[in-house]
């Protein structure tokens, strides 16, 4: 099957046609996507075809990306621009994966100006106008309540306007000063979790700055969305709208 995929997305025709076998088999690993009425489920499969077509995937240290895995990060990566657009993701091509988490070799200059050297094991890093790289694990060793992709293209919504700061640009029916009123305190009263060492329900890395706490909570929003309306209503709330989407209610509304 390596490849198979590639070859499709590469003839000159309007759409590519996966067998539907396939996508069944890549989203029985993302039942977080079952709350997408059907009509929704397809425009996200068009989509993840056409984000195919943009992107380039590259496999870290000889890693085969097969086409389950193309097809597993495209639907992640679509479902925050489901109802956004493929726009969001322009000016950039690149998809490194590695076969589980990786290190990056990192520089930090401390106040006296003494610059420190160390190793930063992650599982995956955006980069304002270049690739996005994310780990990708067995189904059976995939880290319980992470979710790698959705993370690190939140952060890609994030540098839109440059930088990673929490504060994505907005659309023209949402309210700036209601966003930062509703992630700033949530964040302050995260912070104030964390250091008290309470359970929390998004991870506690959330805590290392407003941009993390933003992808975190986007993670939340999809993975467990009545989680995160019953602890951050607020932010989940500007979430919904901003995305455009709102798993928590989806079986009222869709009746099912």
């Amino acid at each position: 099957m390596f490849g198979w995929l590639r070859r499709l997305l590469a003839r000159p025709q309007p759409q590519a046609t996966v067998p539907e076998r396939l996508w069944q088999r890549v989203e029985r690993r993302l039942p977080f996507l079952d709350f997408l009425p059907a009509a929704d489920r397809q425009r996200l499969r068009d989509m993840a075809i056409e984000f195919l077509r943009d992107k380039q995937f590259h496999g870290a240290h000889g890693f085969a990306v097969t086409d389950e895995i193309m097809l597993g990060i495209a639907l992640q990566a679509c479902l925050p621009v489901l109802n956004i657009g493929l726009q969001a993701y322009r000016g950039w091509v690149g998809i490194v994966v590695y076969p589980g988490d990786f290190v990056i070799p990192r520089q930090v200059m401390d106040e006296d100006g003494v610059m420190h050297e160390y190793d930063d094991e992650v599982l995956g890093e955006a980069w304002e106008g270049g690739p996005v790289l994310v780990s990708w694990f067995d189904e059976d060793e995939a880290p319980e309540g992470v979710n790698v992709v959705i993370h690190e293209f939140a952060h890609k919504l994030d540098m839109e306007n440059g930088g990673v700061d929490g504060f994505p640009p907005l659309p023209a029916h949402m309210s700036r000063k209601a966003w930062s009123e509703a992630f700033g305190n949530a964040y302050e009263r995260f912070c104030e979790q964390v250091d008290e060492d309470e359970d929390t329900v998004l991870d506690p890395y959330a805590a290392e700055h407003p941009g993390e706490f933003f992808a975190v909570a986007s993670e939340s929003f999809f993975l467990d969305p009545h989680g995160l309306l019953e602890t951050f209503p607020e932010v989940y709330r500007q979430l919904a709208a901003y995305y455009r989407l709102d798993p928590a209610h989806a079986g009222e509304q869709t009746g099912r």
